[in-house]
């Protein structure tokens, strides 16, 4: 039963990575991007992906949880150290990054976390305004942040090091 678990595990991950890639994805895009209609779509297309990551997260957290009872590693400090770094990584990544996104979503004229579809659409800043908001190294920041932060965990999962 416990593989089974484990096998869960590793699916939630791989749901959260394919849902949060769409959103990194356009993260990237967005940087090269500056028709504005085109970036509300890229932007929507990043709202959307939330649904599959967070699937996958609730998956990969209910597991982990379950797994280490099974495993009897409660007592280890690798769970702790990557439930720490996970909670850490969610915090930095929804705080740096949805300021950032949420400031992009105003400049063409949408309202944070809500879909085109859903909202009338407000102003949009100027080119010039714009442009400086894009040419932020922020995509790439949260990248590395993010990136790192699961191969941490990944480590102290596989190699269970205290």
């Amino acid at each position: 039963m416990y593989g089974a678990i484990v096998y869960l595990h590793i699916a939630g991950l791989i749901l959260f990575l394919l849902g949060h890639g769409g959103s990194a994805n356009a993260a990237f895009q967005i940087k090269h991007e500056r028709n504005p209609d085109r970036l509300r779509a890229l932007l929507d297309l990043s709202v959307w992906s939330y649904i599959g990551m967070y699937v996958g997260l609730l998956l990969l957290l209910i597991t982990g949880i379950v797994a280490g009872f099974m495993g009897d590693y409660w007592g280890k400090g690798w769970i702790w150290a990557s439930i720490i770094l996970l909670v850490a990584l969610f915090v930095i990544m929804g705080v740096y990054g949805s300021a950032y996104y949420g400031k992009v979503r105003t400049a063409v004229g949408l309202q944070p976390y809500r879909r085109t579809e859903q909202m009338t659409l407000g102003n949009a800043a100027s080119a010039q305004e714009l442009d400086a908001l894009l040419n932020s190294n922020r995509p790439i920041i949260l990248a590395i942040v993010g990136v790192l932060g699961l191969l941490i965990i990944l480590w102290l999962m596989m190699f269970k090091p205290f």
